[in-house]
Formats: C-alpha cells, sequence, structure tokens
C-alpha cells in the first residue's frame, strides 16, 4: 500500500525506522550498515526528510545524528500512516476485541527499534488473557498484514519496547 506511494524504498525504510518510535535514532554509517544501502543513497534520503522538516539533525562530536521532529506538524499524521503500513493497528485492535482483560500491548523486538525485519513480536500483558484465541490469531494477522506475527503473554507490564495500548 505504501510502497507503492513512496517508490524509494530507501526512504520508506527510513521512514518506518524513525516514525515507529519518535525515540529511535540513527546516523548515515549505521543506517547503511543496518539497511544494506549505500552511503550515498542513505545521504541523499536524509537529506531530503531533513530539508522538509520531517527529521531533525543533530551533531554529536564528528557524527551527525537524525531522529523523527516530532514538532513537525504532519509527525501524529506520519506515525499513524507507518502504524497502519506495518499493520499495528489491525493487531492491537484484533487483540483487544476478544483476548479478555488486556492491560498492555506492547511492541518489543526489531519493529519496535525500527527494523522492518518482516516478524513483528507483541506482547499481551493481563490477567486471564485468551490463549486460546491468540493461537488461532497469528495465522489470520499475518495474512491481513502479510508479515510474521509472534505473540507473548506475560501478567507483567513490560517496561522494554514501543507501547501501542495501555490501560
Amino acid at each position: 500500500m505504501l510502497d507503492s506511494l513512496i517508490t524509494s524504498k530507501t526512504r520508506l525504510r527510513l521512514l518506518v525506522k524513525f516514525f515507529i518510535n519518535a525515540a529511535n535514532r540513527g546516523h548515515m554509517r549505521g543506517l547503511a550498515e543496518e539497511f544494506n544501502e549505500s552511503t550515498n543513497a542513505i545521504r541523499k534520503e536524509l537529506n531530503n526528510l531533513s530539508e522538509a522538516g520531517y527529521l531533525e539533525k543533530e551533531a554529536d562530536q564528528n557524527r551527525v545524528s537524525y531522529r523523527a521532529n516530532i514538532k513537525h506538524p504532519l509527525f501524529g499524521s506520519l506515525q499513524d500512516i507507518v502504524h497502519k503500513y506495518l499493520g499495528l493497528d489491525r493487531i492491537v485492535e484484533t487483540v483487544l476485541s476478544r483476548m479478555g482483560d488486556v492491560e498492555q500491548v506492547v511492541l518489543t523486538g526489531d519493529y519496535a527499534e525500527g527494523r522492518d525485519s518482516g516478524s513483528i513480536e507483541v506482547t499481551i500483558v493481563g490477567q486471564a488473557l485468551n490463549a486460546d484465541y491468540l493461537e488461532q490469531l497469528a495465522p489470520k494477522v499475518e495474512g491481513v498484514i502479510a508479515r510474521k506475527v509472534r505473540f507473548t503473554l506475560s501478567q507483567v507490564k513490560t517496561a522494554g519496547g514501543l507501547v501501542l495500548y495501555e490501560r
């Protein structure tokens, strides 16, 4: 869906990296290694996104670090679009509909760090959760969002990761 609108795969990967979680940061060489892209391609897209105001630059000694500009008027919209592109909205909606007394839904693993690896890890926190439903849910969600999904149940709130829902 979003990949047909944004034809640059590098730009799309950068948007996922920085807008899935506002705390994510990166520098050009690290991003080039992470995405297995040339530094030139990364530099071009980082410059375009920075000039448009979507990313902030921060100089740290001889390295420039980038992060999402949370003050940009479109930050919330871009973050929502990235979450929908990855299917996170559907995961939360489906989990909340029939899982029981859900206290927290947390994205962990690669996607919480902004890496579009194709495997989404989600921790669901709550008491008396419907584990049988969860086993049936993973293949259905995978079919809808075209990504592998791994659910983990917990009774204790998680400190790490990206909180998608909290009661």
